[in-house]
């Protein structure tokens, strides 16, 4: 397993704390972002995601903790942190009563550009987001999707090598937020650091090298997407065959066989009770199992006419670390085909 060293965190929190009253928000909670990546942190409302993203871009103190944003204490030199990072919020920054290019320049003065070089670089941002025929209208008149590409490029005018994005796309439309990911893709592969915080699940599943999922104030899991969806039971593996003396040899060759149970075929009579003729097979749907089920299937002379891999999404991950309850998943609606 590879450790990553303090110097190329982008985002470094040891025993993060934070609390309102006798509220505990966030209770010491440790944070790892290495440069270049996407960070996501989840949690229900109120779990205190929005805490940790204005504690550590220096809107507001921490009560405890050792922290470091762009490698600055964020403590001892929060001017330092202030000037390597951007900020996105929930809600868009953006005055709705001059235009979007007025809005760029005005952010071009608040980081003392020349006034050449701020609308040089106005320019390009709002070429770069697609902003340039709106650019002389009133931002009241946008759309919800252009005024958060316009309060991102705002963001970017300092040029920001870390920037936290809180939940940047609620409220908008499948496209708009499409569009949104293709942007954060892009400033990642240009070495830009995201830390991310969204209540939309696929968001993180789509973006995030890493996820943190936040819960009574403390970090109740944290790993890729992948990693995170293998935490949770009831992946398995799907087996339909066409032919039901096919089917029925399969439900008889699993019995004598030393591979998890599966779910869903003739116990007695040999009668299948899956109209479907569909076996399900337990597992996580690692390389090593698929490949012991297919070997199976070779020496068992039996020809299944579709393999599907069923494993948890990211919202069975989200229900079940942090107590929710989930409707389960409609059956025969495979997420990922292998075969």
């Amino acid at each position: 397993m590879t450790t990553t060293t303090s110097h190329s965190l982008a985002i470094a929190a040891k025993g993060l704390r934070k609390a309102y009253g006798d509220k505990t928000v966030l209770d010491g909670i440790d944070l790892a972002v290495p440069a270049g990546t996407v960070f996501s942190l989840l949690g229900p409302n109120g779990a205190g995601k929005t805490t940790a993203v204005k504690i550590l871009s220096t809107l507001i103190t921490a009560d405890a903790g050792d922290l470091h944003v762009g490698g600055h204490d964020l403590a001892a030199d929060p001017q330092a942190v202030r000037a390597a990072i951007g900020v996105t919020g929930q809600f868009s920054a953006v005055d709705g009563l001059i235009t979007g290019e007025e809005n760029m320049l005005l952010m071009a003065d608040l980081h003392h550009l020349s006034r050449s070089e701020g609308r040089r670089t106005a320019a390009e941002l709002l070429e770069r987001f697609d902003l340039v025929e709106a650019a002389k209208k009133p931002v009241s008149t946008y759309s919800g999707g252009m005024k958060r590409r316009l309060d991102l490029a705002m963001t970017l005018v300092g040029n920001p090598r870390i920037i936290f994005l809180d939940e940047p796309t609620t409220g908008l439309d499948p496209r708009s937020r499409h569009n949104m990911w293709g942007i954060i893709r892009e400033l990642v592969s240009g070495g830009v650091t995201v830390f991310l915080t969204t209540q939309i699940l696929e968001e993180a599943d789509e973006l995030a090298d890493r996820i943190a999922v936040l819960n009574d104030g403390k970090i109740a899991a944290e790993g890729s997407a992948d990693e995170l969806k293998r935490l949770i039971p009831g992946g398995h593996v799907r087996l339909r065959f066409a032919d039901p003396a096919a089917y029925q040899s399969a439900a008889v060759a699993l019995r004598e066989v030393a591979l998890p149970q599966a779910l869903g075929f003739a116990r007695a009579g040999g009668a299948p009770i899956d109209e479907t003729l569909s076996l399900q097979i337990p597992s996580d749907g690692s390389p090593r199992e698929l490949r012991s089920i297919l070997d199976w299937l070779d020496a068992s002379s039996i020809e299944a006419d579709e393999l599907t891999v069923h494993t948890p999404d990211l919202d069975d991950v989200f229900f079940a670390l942090t107590g929710g309850t989930k409707v389960p998943n409609v059956p025969n609606q495979p997420k990922e085909n292998v075969r």
